[in-house]
């Protein structure tokens, strides 16, 4: 899409600043994303809205389908994030404009504590363990039980109520890494 194309929709999106606050109507849901037709600026020539949400924007919590966080016709504020030069369009962040629920537990957890959290899914290398609203921890193969296993079908279920210890925190990474065999080691 050509700037000589679309000069005051290109002089729109070159005038806003990353992080900056933008207002709109979700204009339509796809596969890979959603639509909004921002407060400010003009009509995009091909799109439904000159801004756009691409799936992990949307929300720092895990959801089936994108209804499960926003809706077409529903108002949003969203941060700005770059201009997407290809597309002629405002590439947004709905999760940016809420507070990151990964964050607020690192700044409360330590490693060694022991969290109360539920097995969420099971993977070959082993299991995610949900400790707070929105973030999962990993608890390696190898940390799985006191003993060795193969798998974690071994150890676990999806759905299991488990005690874990804090192994690790990678803020930058958003990784948390969980022990049940040092949990279970403590309640000797």
């Amino acid at each position: 899409m050509a700037s000589a194309e679309n000069p005051e929709l290109w002089a729109f999106l070159r005038s806003l600043c990353p992080g900056e606050i933008l207002s709109g109507t979700v204009a339509a849901i796809e596969r890979f994303g959603v639509f909004v037709a921002l407060d400010k600026g003009p009509e995009h020539p091909v799109f439904p809205g000159v801004g756009f949400i691409s799936i992990p924007e949307l929300s720092w919590q895990r959801f089936e389908a994108v209804s499960d966080v926003v809706r077409v016709g529903e108002r949003v504020s969203c941060a700005f994030l770059y201009f997407d030069t290809w597309n002629g369009e405002a590439r947004l962040s709905l999760r940016a404009t809420q507070p990151d629920p990964f964050q607020t537990l690192a700044d409360s957890i330590s490693v060694g504590q022991t969290l109360q959290g539920q097995v969420t899914k099971l993977v070959p290398f082993g299991a995610f363990v949900q400790v707070a609203d929105g973030v999962e921890g990993l608890v390696h193969l190898r940390e799985m039980a006191s003993t060795p296993v193969e798998a974690p079908e071994e150890a676990v279920r999806v759905g299991d109520a488990v005690s874990v210890v804090v192994v690790e925190v990678d803020r930058e990474g958003r990784r948390l890494s969980l022990s049940r065999r040092q949990a279970s080691l403590d309640l000797r």
